[in-house]
């Protein structure tokens, strides 16, 4: 390894933000990195190993060369100096072949930390509430995945290889040095405090100049973030905005352009900087070196030697000065990651829990009271974008709401918005656990039964059902990987889509786009009934499931709803009330309590507040 190339991780460690140094880290968070690490000990030990041989390499040449002038070539020895060069040749291949090897296990070790980290912190946030995803910033927790585990992937590979080698180098380059002259070796090692010294300034202004990069780079890919995506770039045209978003964007990327300058320059400077202090000490030994050579008190080839190894001992010091700053950035990277996985998921299975029967489909909630969670039980404050003050103090939603949908039968969810009927839906499939009174499916408590078994019994239909950005088979596929051919199709059927498919020139295999939105409202809707009907649950929801639909698609939508609700209980909040005229009853919800009980027909009798969104609906068609 040259003299700059051992200098090239100076410039990598002076971008590292130093104000890490003054984190606090958990106690036990080494000995869990080093429970992540067990698992490949043994290809570790074994890169460890071929660490220490390349680096303790580093001066057999430069000794091979010593001997090759003062023995070789001084005394006229053709043979001596074949077999140095042979020699020489080894060791440079010897040095590719560790080079390699080490880079092999380095690459299997890394690549397997991040495998493990990725695919328990994935399976974990998986498992979080829906609380945690309704708080959480998505761009904070995928950088998680990336970013975090990635800088944690590093103290397993680089951090751990370059301070194993760096180590190894400086004793052994030391050594070497010391034992060739230790008058030279003291004179050019004066000169390294000047390395360090300027590292430290340049380095804290070029940290607070690349952090502002990354705020700027962030700022920059949010804004694209928002508006490349369907709705921001729906919006951006609806309300022709493009000069402004233009000057905007511009703005933003003329800050990253700015920084980018600035840092250049600071690294430039620095550059320089690396290069005459290495100059420097190299042009004391071949001074100071020249006149011993000239007093004989050292020989020609030492003092090649001497300049050689000189080189590489800068190198390998300065990156320990830095190795503190080093594994820090890794740790504080491990602890964020952990983080995550320490956060226990509000909803998880009971340790007893029992199997929910596949026949129970009745719904039963007594005397439920409920509040949402605050923010310190559901999330982590630094995977939001704002710490919300008001989270604080939260005010239950739902006041002893009492009442049972028998199997079979239909009943319907009305009232004012905000009124709680979502946060009742939301009960059901335990999206939410209820904070006082029980929640009961087929008579046994949703707490007290598997996740799995629940979320297999319960369909769920929103107003702005979800699609996956691919083809429709396999967003239909994703409720029941192995129907047949003929199911899916009998599902499309029922769900009043079929036709509009086989017209497709792709048919199933046509993508949906983001969110499914190259279908429009009516045809996604229908395709999530067809979805929903693949999956056959015992119980099916319906969040207003038709609204923001025209007449047409409105009428094909109720037609699939109304295969999809043949023979199982339902639980249907509409914003028309038309379309539950034949609930075998109708809950009226206001204020997080049920006000109103009865079927359309004689809630209307009885006047109250159905009867007046009746009319209120009513009088708002006619006009």
């Amino acid at each position: 390894m040259s003299g700059m190339q051992g200098m090239a991780p100076m410039m990598r460690n002076l971008r590292t933000d130093r104000s890490i140094l003054e984190k606090k880290l958990a106690r036990d968070t080494l000995r869990r990195v080093l429970g992540f690490a067990r698992p490949h000990r043994v290809l570790i030990a074994w890169f460890l190993v071929l660490t220490v041989i390349d680096a303790g390499l580093v001066v057999v040449s430069p000794l091979l060369v010593q001997r090759l002038v003062d023995d070789g070539v001084a005394k006229h020895d053709g043979g001596l100096i074949t077999t140095i060069a042979v020699a020489m040749a080894g060791v440079a291949l010897l040095d590719a072949v560790l080079t390699v090897a080490a880079g092999l296990l380095s690459s299997r070790i890394g690549e397997g930390l991040i495998f493990d980290l990725r695919t328990r912190v994935f399976s974990h946030v998986q498992r979080q509430s829906l609380a945690f995803f309704t708080r959480t910033q998505t761009g904070a927790l995928v950088s998680r995945l990336n970013n975090d585990v990635m800088g944690a992937q590093r103290a397993f590979t680089s951090t751990l290889s370059s301070t194993v080698a760096n180590l190894i180098s400086v004793v052994v380059v030391g050594v070497a040095m010391l034992a060739l002259s230790w008058e030279v070796t003291l004179l050019c090692l004066c000169l390294f405090p000047l390395l360090v010294l300027s590292s430290r300034i340049v380095g804290g202004k070029l940290a607070g100049l690349a952090r502002m990069q990354m705020d700027g780079n962030a700022d920059m890919g949010n804004a694209m973030t928002e508006r490349f995506n369907v709705g921001g770039a729906m919006l951006l045209k609806l309300f022709g905005r493009r000069a402004d978003e233009d000057t905007l964007f511009a703005s933003k990327a003329g800050v990253v352009r700015d920084l980018g300058i600035r840092i250049a320059l600071v690294t430039r400077v620095f550059g320089a900087t690396l290069m005459l202090i290495p100059a420097l000490a190299t042009a004391v030994a071949y001074g100071v070196g020249g006149h011993l050579v000239l007093s004989h008190a050292l020989s020609v080839g030492t003092l090649i030697a001497l300049a050689t190894l000189l080189l590489r001992l800068l190198g390998p010091l300065q990156g320990l000065s830095n190795v503190r700053v080093d594994v820090m950035t890794a740790l504080v990277s491990f602890e964020r990651v952990f983080e995550v996985l320490d956060l226990e998921p509000a909803i998880a299975d009971a340790p007893d829990a029992v199997e929910l029967p596949r026949d129970a489909s009745s719904i039963t909630f007594d005397g439920v009271s409920f509040t949402y969670p605050k923010a310190a039980d559901v999330s982590l404050a630094s995977l939001e974008s704002v710490a919300r003050k008001e989270s604080r103090d939260v005010r239950e939603v739902l006041h002893g709401v009492t009442f049972t949908v028998e199997p079979g039968q239909m009943v319907a969810l009305v009232g004012p918005s905000g009124a709680g009927k979502t946060t009742l839906t939301h009960l059901v499939a335990r999206l939410y656990d209820a904070t006082a009174g029980a929640v009961r499916v087929g008579g046994l408590d949703v707490r007290e039964v598997t996740l799995e078994s629940l979320e297999a019994q319960v369909g769920y239909v929103t107003q702005d059902a979800h699609m996956f950005h691919d083809t429709m088979r396999a967003n239909l596929l994703y409720a029941r990987p192995d129907a047949s051919e003929q199911q899916v199709w009998a599902a499309l059927e029922a769900a009043q889509i079929a036709p509009m498919v086989r017209a497709l020139p792709d048919g199933l295999e046509t993508v949906v786009g983001d969110r499914g939105y190259r279908l429009s409202g009516g045809e996604r809707q229908r395709l999530a009934i067809a979805r929903l009907l693949l999956k056959a649950p015992a119980i099916v929801i319906l969040d207003e499931a038709t609204a923001h639909l025209d007449s047409e698609s409105e009428v094909a939508v109720q037609r699939a709803l109304d295969a999809a609700l043949e023979g199982r209980t339902s639980l249907v909040i509409a914003h028309r009330l038309s379309t539950i005229r034949h609930a075998d009853q109708i809950l009226v919800v206001e204020d997080g309590t049920v006000v109103q009980t009865g079927t359309h027909d004689a809630l209307l009798a009885t006047g109250g507040l159905y009867a007046e969104l009746h009319a209120t609906q009513f009088a708002r068609d006619l006009s």
